[in-house]
């Protein structure tokens, strides 16, 4: 049964723009008692100081880790956002690479011109983007030819490497769910659905007091697949889910049995939707979740885990948003709950995200 006392998930949301801290190149921070999720690149929100672009990234600050999730689509907008937040890229412990679309790698060249060795996680794929090495034998010899016709002479090394688009990179390739820090996993999973099939997707897991919080980049194997795979490696509920789910073109009858499952099905505890989520996705699960409904645009800080009574507080209404964007948030949940016509995504990139 859910328990009487949700565990808080409170909104806070930039408004200035700051200088990085100093810090040594390719250190981590210190233990930071913060648990919390900065959204650092999304085509949606509110902050002047930040600009707006189809793509996500995310700076993840939980269990006394400082992991960046993703690197947005461009790099100067990635550079410049970050600057914002004033978030140092050179204090990390490492960096998750979801998948390997382009609106979520483009920023790339900022985080490694200015933490070039930092640890890097991505998916393991066949001839991939972030590196890829294979045993020598997975192809078939004739050793009736000629030295010159074979390849390598005749004489192959035994594992075969093949190079990455950012040579150099400290990347460590994931090909299964794997605990990379303690209570932090990487679900690895691979797409099933038409335009993507075959790519593989890592989300982060992270096992806190209150529950599982699930960090997505798009959910491309589903996100009812993701918050599955997580639920067996980390045998408690699901307490916040935040990122892209991948429904920016899909039809109402399929956002509602999505939205209907992680409610009622998966109990998820709150919710904090972006990305390539999709317009009328965010107005089901808003009308759906509720109070639990965390609006999660760009320059906003998702405080995850701290004690709170109110359900204002929930909804980020109390004192950590005011003025403008206060009013702003209030139309967005008004719209969200509205019975009428739902509000269509833009036509954006099918299968990208």
């Amino acid at each position: 049964m859910r328990p009487t006392s949700l565990a808080t998930i409170a909104v806070l949301t930039f408004f200035t723009a700051g200088c990085a801290t100093t810090g040594q190149v390719g250190t981590a921070t210190p233990a930071s008692t913060k648990s919390q999720i900065t959204i650092l690149y999304d085509a949606f929100g509110k902050s002047p100081a930040m600009k707006k672009d189809w793509g996500f990234a995310a700076l993840v600050e939980v269990g006394g880790k400082r992991i960046l999730f993703d690197t947005g689509d461009n790099p100067e907008i990635f550079a410049e956002n970050v600057k914002a937040a004033g978030v140092d890229l050179r204090k990390l412990d490492f960096v998750v690479m979801s998948h390997r679309h382009g609106d979520h790698m483009g920023g790339f060249a900022h985080l490694l011109s200015v933490n070039p060795r930092v640890k890097i996680y991505a998916p393991k794929e066949n001839f991939g983007v972030y590196g890829f090495s294979l045993p020598s034998s997975f192809y078939r010899k004739d050793e009736s030819l000629p030295p010159e016709q074979r390849y390598y002479d005749g004489a192959p090394p035994q594992v075969m490497k093949f190079g990455s688009a950012w040579p150099g990179a400290n990347f460590e390739l994931i090909d299964k769910t794997t605990e990379v820090a303690p209570g932090v996993w990487l679900i690895a999973l691979v797409s099933d659905a038409p335009g993507t099939k075959e790519l593989k997707e890592l989300s982060l897991a992270m096992d806190t007091p209150e529950g599982t919080v699930l960090v997505v980049g798009c959910s491309h194997p589903g996100i009812e697949a993701v918050v599955e795979a997580a639920s067996k490696i980390i045998p408690k509920r699901i307490h916040f889910i935040a990122g892209g789910f991948h429904l920016v073109v899909a039809q109402d009858d399929v956002i509602a049995k999505v939205a209907a499952s992680l409610r009622d099905s998966w109990r998820v505890d709150a919710i904090a939707p972006g990305h390539c989520t999709g317009e009328p996705t965010f107005s089901a699960l808003r009308r759906l979740f509720g109070s639990r409904y965390l609006y999660a645009g760009l320059g906003t800080v998702l405080s995850v885990g701290a004690e709170v009574s109110s359900t204002a507080a929930l909804r980020g209404e109390a004192a950590t948003l005011a003025g403008d964007d206060l009013d702003s948030y209030r139309q967005l949940a008004q719209r969200s709950d509205d019975a009428g016509q739902p509000v269509m995504a833009d036509s954006g990139p099918l299968h990208g995200g």
